[in-house]
């Protein structure tokens, strides 16, 4: 059996999320999508903060450029600077 790909998308739209959705079941791939509504969750996520600790690492990351809180490019720019990321 193919593992799932883990899948963050970083989106604070609701029917961005439901069209992201809608596309990747279209397209049946096998994947489990994780949403973070904004920047800060997403970093959560991906240190592994409490909450979010039983949620595997995303094998792609997919995020929103605009957006709440820290938007996706300071999101890319805190992952390609080397933070530690479990």
């Amino acid at each position: 059996m193919i593992e799932p790909i883990e899948i963050l998308l970083i989106e604070d739209n609701p029917g961005d999320v439901h069209l992201t959705q809608e596309v990747f079941s279209k397209f049946k791939m096998h994947n489990n999508l994780h949403v973070g509504n904004d920047g800060v969750e997403a970093l959560k996520l991906l240190h592994r903060d409490k909450q979010y600790i039983d949620i595997p690492l995303p094998d792609l990351i997919l995020p929103d450029l605009n957006l709440p809180k820290k938007d996706g490019r300071e999101v890319i720019e805190e992952i390609n600077k080397g933070d530690e990321i479990d």
